[in-house]
């Protein structure tokens, strides 16, 4: 699934190029996860405003409302002067005088929606459960501290849950944890403020190096101009279950969370 920095990525690969660029026609494929909201040619004739982020959302500002992407668990955008003729899994184009914005998501769970603005419905309430972002200064030890307290579930599993802080998805939870020295089953609300620091820091040092790398590739993401990452290249624990870990040489552990793989060091990461 693409995450924070992939979604990211996605979104400097094409948000200077797209920027005041006019929209001349919208085209839907299959349905994705959520309806359009509005008719597709009621968007023809406005202009796209500055591109931003909000957790896995990217938000395209127009002369009236806007529109909310999330590229789901396969999706990519694509933006060209030209494209090939739409796909079986290309569910929706935003032609511009500028280039053609593509959704390709063959799961289709990604979703474009209209509103009127963020503060209002549907975005309001798509993003209103979102925590805080990885990068905001209020992302402090302090503030990973309160928010664990009382927590029953382990560490990774708070992280993963998005309502404390967004975009620490399954790779870089077990990569941040590594860094932190955490084992990954440990209870969230006894991890201490100490241990909180470390994991801020970790999660910040994570995230930001995968997006100097382009995020990760895995099987399929793409930013817009077609490119991939290469963060998958320079883990030291993800993927790497039964290999010796980079600092200590025990052999990297893969357990079950939540339905998904969690890889850790037994000997670099402690309860």
């Amino acid at each position: 699934m693409p995450e924070l920095p992939e979604v990211e990525v996605t979104r400097l690969s094409f948000a200077e190029r797209i920027h005041g660029a006019r929209v001349e026609s919208v085209r839907l494929g299959k349905p994705l996860r959520w309806p359009l909201g509005c008719e597709p040619a009621l968007l023809a004739g406005q202009t796209v405003g500055p591109v931003s982020r909000r957790g896995k959302y990217l938000w395209l500002p127009l002369d009236h409302g806007g529109l909310l992407l999330h590229l789901g668990m396969s999706g990519s955008l694509r933006f060209a002067p030209d494209v090939p003729a739409p796909g079986a899994h290309d569910h929706f184009d935003l032609t511009t005088d500028r280039g053609v914005l593509r959704l390709h998501d063959p799961r289709r769970f990604g979703a474009v929606v209209w509103s009127p603005s963020l503060d209002a419905d549907p975005a309001r309430k798509l993003l209103s459960t979102l925590g805080i972002e990885p990068f905001d200064a209020a992302f402090t030890a302090a503030y990973l501290h309160e928010r664990l307290r009382g927590r029953r579930a382990p560490i990774k599993q708070a992280l993963l849950a998005g309502d404390i802080v967004v975009g620490v998805g399954n790779i870089y939870a077990s990569e941040a944890l590594f860094g932190a020295g955490i084992d990954p089953r440990a209870a969230a609300g006894r991890v201490s403020l100490a241990r909180c620091q470390r994991l801020v820091d970790a999660v910040r040092g994570t995230l930001l190096r995968a997006l100097q790398v382009g995020g990760s590739t895995l099987r399929d993401f793409r930013n817009a101009d077609g490119q991939s990452g290469y963060f998958q290249l320079e883990t030291q624990v993800y993927d790497r279950e039964g290999q010796p870990c980079r600092q200590c040489a025990a052999p990297v552990r893969r357990i079950q969370q939540g339905q998904r793989s969690t890889f850790f060091c037994p000997g670099c990461q402690r309860r």
